[in-house]
């Protein structure tokens, strides 16, 4: 016998081939049926709230906000009155157009194969039914706004024209060309017409997507891509050909009308937005079957076996067709009828909620998360291979869906594999084995309740089952109702307690596999035993170290601690060379001992040391060792006792502060874990504009990101103008001694690139004269790599570093960033790297070049290289 979801799969070829389900009217979206389960009703035994009035400010808040932002955008109330207007006015808002009308105003290949011209305009002021003119509202109240604010009125207008015109053409020549050609998709859709200004709201926001951050800019034109794209291969129907070609106009349109030079070139995006991007395609692809299935006559090239994410109820003819084949394909018909009428019906939804907890792992950047997905679109490759096997010898022209199919999980699994290096984070040890054991009790537990309870309810399975048929039936448990036939045969409950098995088994271990997957995938993800990090945290607070020692806390680094538990080292492993965070920390009488204990460590496991970025204490405790030496940065120390901005040394500052003053802009102290979100989304946005200028990856190891800012412990100084705007940015580091901050490092330093010239001044400026308030000793402005100020006489080794330095400033500025900070009139101390053979040198630059760009791609190796040859 075939199987279901293999004959179901056939017979859609089949309809579509003979063109069933298409006409000359546009494609209305179905309303799903309603279950037959509780409302939600609420608790009678919760508390009511203790001030409603609250609520009701909030909602008058809302409110008021709402009206402020469309009082201000005049194009769009003229625009949604319009639009509903002439709906109430034809009598369309129901269900859309009436068929005279519809040949009249919508577009497609019958009205201008007929020389009604004026449709891909007229096709602006009517929507399908009372969903859609819902949906498109929104659309509307989201994006035109938005665009006024930004484009203006008339560009907003020429725009959402524009975007119309050339995606109703454009949309509507692709369904004819194609229908031409053979091809069997657009030709089941070439009769059709479309009516809704949605291609042109999507050209619109593909130009507004221009005047945005580049964080945000990324975003939406991802989006505007998305949606519309996934509405095609799921959907199908000629509107959404439109949209998509709509918003593929619209960004051309954006990039030759940009304020700047078009933004064709890629731009580079910080690790954690690349996550973010992968993960909502991920959301794309999990809910596009979903979408498909509201709508009626959905013939999408992707939807002919959408069953493979999303199971579908039989319809009675389906039914119907396999009684007439036998008794047996008859009770497996009506056994995968029965799930959609109890909570098994959620198994339908199994591998879309499954992609969407996978989305959320990847997102954070986990590599067990990038693996489950891999398999998970392997699965479907072969699944649909499977398929192909199973209908292509009864239903003819198919091989044309499968390969349309196919591309989905090859281009989901290409992005994966491209992308791997961006997934390094592992969930620690105990939590991985904590969801290990949930996930395999959780298995052994529902299958020994379906085979164990089911041998002694045998006689309420047909035929009478075996331990050896429940246990061959066993996968189709766990699997979505599409694919309970997999399996040539299994028993099928008829009694009570036997359908219980059936519908709760499979249920209960998914519903507990993806909520475990979804808790650890929340939980805090570090690379190096807890224990030990908490240790040298505990060290670091109650002794100190250099200015630099609190990058010992950064993920990545590993800990080595003296016999006595006095002192530590932060290191990392790069191609056998073990790198050092800083100096060593702790006790400051161990501290030198330190050197020669983490070098006998290092000996006894075939590593070579390196301490870098190192103080002059450090390197001479090396020094006693036989190891040679190299400056590789500068320290500037600002000191905070007797600090005044006076005299002519300190124009500069004073200038930033009065303008400051002037321009309403303040500065905020934040913890970047308690920062309001609108907070962190604008320094979100500004930190992606700076990754995507350099054109080349963002630096780590001692140079912080986006990641290093969440920690308690780091402070944030924000400067934000009266609308609440972010201008620019600094983290502070505490530097230890004797279990209090004595001082503070800078590290992450931001600017939005329109904002105020000389918030960076500003903002260091009130960092000095607030810690100089609490009693901090000074301020460490942090070193500069590759950048020096030239007291000491340079040796030949020095001289490349110099050359290097100067090679690299075009790209990274570290030269410029020195003296930038000899604004604030700074104490300059050298920072050294230690080493105990010049014939390692070779191995300790690349890793100390790994260190700092771990993700350098070989085509962005070649930039930097003709960056560095220019």
């Amino acid at each position: 016998m075939s199987s279901l979801l293999g004959e179901r799969a056939a017979q859609s070829l089949r309809a579509r081939e003979r063109g069933e389900g298409t006409g000359d009217e546009q494609a209305r979206p179905r309303v799903p049926e309603q279950s037959h389960g509780g409302h939600g009703a609420p608790d009678p035994g919760a508390p009511a709230p203790r001030r409603p009035q609250r609520v009701v400010r909030a909602a008058a808040g809302f409110g008021n906000r709402l009206a402020a932002r469309v009082g201000a955008a005049p194009l769009t109330v003229v625009l949604l009155v319009g639009l509903w207007a002439v709906g109430a006015a034809t009598r369309s808002l129901d269900h859309g157009p009436s068929e005279a009308l519809l040949e009249r105003v919508g577009t497609g290949v019958p009205t201008l194969g007929e020389g009604r011209w004026w449709t891909p305009l007229s096709s602006l002021f009517w929507c399908s039914g009372a969903g859609s003119y819902v949906a498109t509202s929104l659309l509307l109240l989201l994006v035109v706004p938005a665009a006024e604010h930004r484009l203006g009125a008339l560009r907003t207008a020429g725009a959402l024209v524009a975007g119309q015109l050339a995606g109703t053409l454009a949309g509507t020549a692709v369904v004819a060309v194609g229908a031409r050609l053979g091809e069997q998709w657009t030709a089941s859709v070439v009769d059709q017409t479309a009516v809704g200004p949605t291609a042109g709201l999507f050209g619109l926001a593909g130009v507004l997507g221009y005047r945005l951050t580049v964080l945000w800019r990324r975003r939406l034109h991802l989006l505007v891509v998305l949606v519309p794209l996934v509405m095609t291969l799921y959907v199908g129907h000629l509107q959404s050909v439109q949209r998509f070609a709509g918003a593929l106009a619209g960004l051309a349109v954006g990039a030759l009308l940009s304020r700047r030079r078009p933004h064709l070139r890629s731009h580079r995006s910080s690790h954690t937005e690349t996550r973010v991007l992968i993960a909502l395609c991920l959301v794309a692809a999990a809910l596009g079957p979903m979408i498909a299935s509201l709508y009626d006559n959905a013939t999408g090239p992707f939807n002919t076996f959408s069953e493979i994410y999303l199971s579908h109820r039989l319809t009675p003819d389906e039914v119907a067709d396999f009684c007439a084949a036998s008794a047996r394909d008859c009770a497996r018909a009506h056994a995968v009828e029965r799930i959609f009428d109890t909570p098994a019906r959620l198994m339908a939804t199994l591998f879309p909620a499954l992609l969407l907890v996978l989305a959320e792992g990847l997102r954070r950047g986990l590599r067990l998360a990038w693996r489950i997905t891999v398999v998970t679109e392997l699965l479907w490759t072969f699944m649909l291979l499977w398929l192909f096997k199973e209908t292509g010898t009864r239903a003819g022209g198919v091989v044309q869906y499968f390969v349309e199919a196919l591309l989905l999980p090859l281009v989901t699994g290409g992005l994966l594999l491209a992308t791997r290096k961006r997934f390094p984070l592992r969930l620690p040890r105990a939590v991985l084995g904590r969801l290990t054991v949930v996930l395999g009790g959780a298995l052994l537990v529902a299958a020994t309740a379906y085979t164990g309870l089911g041998v002694l309810v045998a006689r309420q399975f047909e035929p009478g089952a075996t331990f050896r048929g429940l246990v061959a039936g066993l996968p189709a448990q766990f699997l979505p109702p599409a694919y309970n036939d997999l399996l040539p045969d299994y028993p099928i409950a008829v009694g009570p307690l036997a359908r219980v098995l059936e519908t709760y088994c499979g249920l209960a271990f998914w519903v507990i596999a993806l909520v475990a997957l979804l808790v650890a995938f929340r939980r805090p993800v570090v690379h190096v035993d807890a224990e030990d990090a908490a240790r040298a945290r505990t060290l670091l607070t109650e002794h100190g170290g250099g200015t630099l020692s609190f990058l010992t806390t950064w993920d990545g680094n590993h800990y080595w601690f003296d016999e006595d538990g006095r002192a530590a080292v932060a290191y990392r492993v790069l191609n056998t060379v073990a790198l050092t965070t800083g100096d060593p920390f702790g006790d400051p009488e161990a501290r030198g001992r330190a050197v020669a204990g983490f070098a006998r460590y290092c000996d006894a496991r075939g590593w070579t040391p390196c301490f870098y970025s190192v103080t002059p204490e450090t390197r001479a405790a090396a020094g006693q060792l036989g190891w040679r030496s190299l400056q590789v940065a500068e320290d500037t120390v600002v000191a905070l006792p007797d600090l005044a901005f006076t005299g002519r040394k300190w124009q500069d500052i004073r200038t930033a502060l009065n303008k400051a003053g002037k321009q309403g802009i303040t500065a905020e102290w934040w913890s970047y874990h308690e920062a309001p979100l609108a907070l962190k989304e604008q320094i979100r946005a500004i930190s992606e504009e700076w990754v995507s200028e350099k054109g080349l990856p963002e630096m780590g190891f001692t140079l912080g990101g986006l990641e290093e800012l969440d920690d308690p412990a780091v402070r944030l100084l924000i400067a934000v103008d009266e609308d609440r705007a972010v201008h620019g940015l600094t983290s502070w580091m505490p530097v230890y001694e004797n279990g209090e901050a004595v001082g503070w490092t800078l590290d992450f330093m931001r600017r939005r690139s329109d904002g105020f010239r000389g918030v960076t001044e500003f903002l260091i400026a009130s960092a000095a004269l607030g810690f100089k308030q609490e009693g901090a000793r000074f301020l460490s402005l942090s070193g500069a790599p590759l950048a020096r100020s030239e007291k000491e006489p340079p040796t030949g080794l020095q001289k490349t570093l110099d050359w290097l330095g100067r090679a690299l400033e075009p790209v990274y500025g570290f030269r410029s960033l020195l003296a930038f900070k000899a604004k604030f009139q700074p104490e300059y101390r050298p920072m050294y790297m230690a080493y105990p053979d010049p014939a390692a040198l070779p191995s300790i630059t690349r890793a100390i070049g790994k260190a700092y760009l771990p993700h350098l791609t070989p085509a962005q190796g070649v930039r930097l290289m003709r960056k560095l040859s220019a």
